[in-house]
């Protein structure tokens, strides 16, 4: 009967998004800063309504994780398509990441 109700219990899995940053040679880059950040699809957007807008630095190997974990509520359909920022120094570069609800979801950017 424990087995049951063990097997019954359902782990909530983390929704990650690891980002990595590279330069044009693609060798990684530590300490860029990388901006995570939604801007509502409406024209004009409403004043201050960004849902997410979060920095980090990257890691000795070009790589930044950000956890959205407390964001999804279960049953949501889908999750968020967020504009990524990188930069370091004079260096500069954009991207976008599709997060999917209980996933790592990895993308990679290269700076300029």
């Amino acid at each position: 009967m424990m087995a049951i109700a063990v097997s019954g219990c359902k782990k909530d899995q983390q929704t990650i998004a690891t980002i990595t940053v590279v330069n044009s040679d693609g060798e990684a880059v530590p300490g860029a800063s990388v901006r995570l950040y939604a801007v509502p699809s409406e024209t004009p957007p409403p004043p201050n309504d960004i849902r997410f807008d979060t920095t980090q630095v990257t890691n000795g190997t070009g790589k930044v994780s950000f956890d959205f974990t407390d964001y999804y509520q279960e049953g949501q359909a889908g999750f968020a398509v967020l504009d990524i920022e990188a930069s370091k120094g004079s260096l500069e570069g954009e991207g976008i990441i599709k997060i999917e609800e209980m996933k790592t979801n990895e993308e990679t950017v290269v700076i300029e």
